[in-house]
């Protein structure tokens, strides 16, 4: 009896020691495991080739700490949503992007500013386009997304919206970029020799910035924001905003933000089409967007990239320009910062 009475309180110790060890390793899950999450960001593809010394040495400073900000958020349980949000106002803040405070000028010498925001995990989407007097316009595309039934709203009807939801318009005067003012007034006095349109467009660097990420729950979430092309015509919308063609998002597939000649995006709905390559071709995230980027744009003289994230984390950031600025952060923290295609991690 004693010796039954023995083997039954050892199973139950080892029962209860195994319990604890359950608890223990939910509560402390290894990075990769069930806490597996990833960022990537990118600030434009173009032809960085030309860009200073100094130029590239704040870019990339700034996207690192674009990218530490949504790793903190994604580190901390928080949403790939949230983290998207975030890490792309830290972006359009900055002012040395072609975002929020960065953006272009276009024709009448006034930023013009576009975004978009899309939840993998419900399809909900929000997005706006021409505003000008939004600092932030990632966070005025989620309200539009949470906060209307409505998925895109332009112009004074997206700044009647912004004011109705608390959010200070700024004055233009905000968004007063020294170097693209400049660029502005080369390539307006260039427009008298009918030239503006080789002048406007003869950098190549795209400074539209985005963030694709993959959340702790699994969640894929993807944003884009941007001031479009240099003197583009008033109103002109390109890829960014539009739900499918520069951004999209879908826990069945993938999370793309594009950056590049928006027309073309727009024409090849670039970013869904990736993702439904992936869903319905059952293909690589990898092969899907280098057959999208790198052989139907090429094909097209289509400029520009991709950064990307599927369910499992996996990634994907071609680009058929000369670079293409980008970060990525995954679950032990290091921020890897690249530009060209060879260049080694920061």
């Amino acid at each position: 009896m004693k010796s039954s009475r023995s083997v039954l309180l050892t199973i139950l110790l080892a029962m209860s020691i195994g319990a604890i060890a359950g608890e223990f390793r939910h509560a402390h899950a290894l990075p990769g495991l069930e806490e597996k999450f990833v960022l990537v960001v990118h600030g434009g593809a173009g032809n960085w080739k030309d860009e200073s010394p100094e130029k590239l040495d704040a870019d990339k400073a700034a996207i690192n700490k674009a990218a530490e900000k949504g790793y903190k958020i994604l580190a901390g349980g928080g949403s790939s949503l949230d983290a998207v949000e975030a890490t792309l106002r830290v972006m359009e803040d900055s002012g040395l992007f072609d975002a929020g405070r960065g953006a272009y000028y276009d024709r009448d010498g006034i930023p013009e500013l576009d975004s978009a925001i899309m939840n993998g995990r419900t399809l909900a989407a929000g997005s706006v386009a021409s505003v000008k007097h939004i600092a932030n316009p990632i966070s005025l595309a989620r309200l539009v997304m949470e906060k209307t039934p409505h998925v895109m709203i332009v112009g004074d009807g997206a700044e009647q919206f912004a004011k109705s939801q608390g959010i200070e318009l700024v004055s233009p005067f905000y968004f007063y970029n020294e170097r693209y003012w400049k660029l502005y007034q080369e390539v307006r006095a260039k427009e008298k020799n009918k030239s503006a349109q080789l002048a406007g467009n003869q950098r190549k660097v795209y400074g539209t910035v985005g963030a694709v990420a993959l959340d702790q729950a699994g969640n894929l979430a993807a944003g884009t924001s941007t001031g479009g092309t240099p003197f583009k015509m008033s109103g002109r919308v390109g890829d960014s905003p539009i739900i499918g063609a520069g951004t999209y998002a879908n826990n069945d597939s993938c999370a793309i933000s594009g950056t590049g000649e928006g027309e073309f995006y727009i024409r090849n709905t670039v970013a869904s089409d990736i993702c439904a390559r992936v869903r319905y071709l059952h293909v690589s995230l990898e092969q899907a967007a280098d057959d999208v980027v790198m052989k139907e744009l090429v094909a097209q003289k289509g400029e520009g990239g991709i950064i990307g994230i599927d369910r499992q984390g996996n990634i994907a950031t071609p680009f058929n320009s000369n670079g293409m600025l980008r970060a990525t952060v995954r679950s032990d923290g290091q921020v890897t910062v690249k530009v060209f295609a060879d260049s080694a991690p920061r």
